[in-house]
């Protein structure tokens, strides 16, 4: 059942019609390329880079670095408001267009990561940064990924994560005022630096499961295949082609 929900998310997101332009994106490994032509402003924020959409109102991915110095840190979770990100284009999402939606405001870049520098942590609840998520999602099984990441950072001392949402309509539902958009489905793929780079692929659907992070496992070159981003460009392309092709074992 789970692949073929894919399979027609694949189908749909395929049949979007082409937005505006894009930029192209250089960076580090982390960031992705976009070889599919749409609407987005790339914005550098101090502990992630993310596309925004001013479309979706919502990014296209973030991505970012986790290593292990950074794990260190022990800066506290920022207790404000989730604040609109000054470098979107007006009018901006508010903290009040999740409110009473059934959502949560789910952060892409996560504020666990960021405890090594203040304003990267303060910045991680920019709503440029931020989907509207199930529930269950965000405190359950993509907080599971997200606290594995933290793991393997520690573990083999650097990680690069890109991560967002998947549309399969150009009529999505929306939320709020500033009709957000709701993705249907979630990506995030890893790369973890070591003498055998290991690469990982996983898709959630926004909805309530709690399931194996086996269950969510992909090539990376289907999330490719759905996003139409091309992840970790910079590696040679025989390791790249090597480690996007297979699904390997889940890291310990």
């Amino acid at each position: 059942m789970k692949r073929l929900i894919l399979s027609l998310a694949v189908l749909f997101f395929i049949s979007l019609p082409v937005v505006s332009f894009s930029k192209e994106n250089k960076g580090g490994i982390e960031i992705p390329y976009s070889y599919k032509k749409k609407q987005e402003i790339i914005i550098q924020h101090t502990g992630f880079t993310l596309s925004y959409s001013p479309f979706y109102k919502t990014p296209y991915w973030v991505a970012w670095v986790l290593t292990k110095e950074r794990m260190q840190g022990n800066i506290p979770r920022y207790k404000g408001y989730f604040l609109p990100d000054a470098k979107t284009p007006a009018p901006r999402v508010q903290h009040k267009d999740y409110s009473g939606s059934g959502y949560d405001r789910g952060h892409m870049a996560p504020a666990g990561d960021m405890k090594w520098n203040k304003q990267a942590m303060e910045e991680s609840f920019y709503l440029s940064n931020v989907c509207p998520q199930n529930k269950k999602l965000n405190g359950g099984d993509w907080n599971k990924l997200e606290e594995k990441c933290r793991k393997w950072a520690r573990k083999y001392g650097r990680v690069y994560v890109a991560c967002g949402p998947i549309y399969s309509s150009n009529k999505p539902p929306r939320i709020g005022k500033n009709k957000v958009a709701v993705p249907q489905f979630f990506y995030k793929v890893v790369l973890i630096d070591k003498t055998q780079p290991i690469g990982l692929g996983f898709i959630f659907a926004n909805e309530e499961n709690t399931l194996p992070l086996e269950n969510y496992m992909v090539t990376i070159n289907k999330v490719e295949e759905i996003t139409g981003l091309d992840f970790f460009s910079a590696l040679a392309d025989e390791v790249e082609e090597e480690i996007e092709n297979i699904v390997p074992p889940l890291p310990r």
